[in-house]
């Protein structure tokens, strides 16, 4: 189960340490082409958000890393799968029904949680 972990969580948190870094980082002009709810949400709401992917993606690699606090992995995933139930309500009621990517994050946490678990 440690590969398992590992491997789905550390992918999981190469995509929240990136997204989170554009959304704390970039203009809302540089985000608009990949991320066109953006303009629906005040900057200071999205810059937030970016930095809660950041600190999600840290507590998924630094329990086990360190040994210590592991239920801040499943609380991490567990954000994670809040996040993307969220998101995807907001592309549906956008109208953007282009969810794949949403629903595979959520499968992703959803999976990161449960292999915390093992370990917990």
């Amino acid at each position: 189960m440690n590969a398992a972990y590992w491997t789905v969580a550390g992918l999981l948190a190469l995509f929240y340490l990136h997204a989170g870094r554009l959304k704390a980082l970039r203009s809302r002009e540089r985000l608009r082409p990949m991320m066109a709810w953006v303009d629906d949400i005040p900057m200071p709401a999205v810059r937030a958000l970016g930095l809660l992917e950041v600190l999600g993606a840290i507590g998924l690699l630094l329990p086990p890393l360190t040994g210590t606090a592991p239920w801040v992995c499943l609380a991490a995933a567990a954000g994670f799968v809040v996040l993307q139930l969220a998101a995807t309500r907001v592309h549906l009621v956008r109208g953007d029904r282009r969810i794949a990517l949403n629903l595979t994050l959520l499968l992703a946490a959803a999976t990161t949680g449960w292999l915390a678990t093992t370990w917990l």
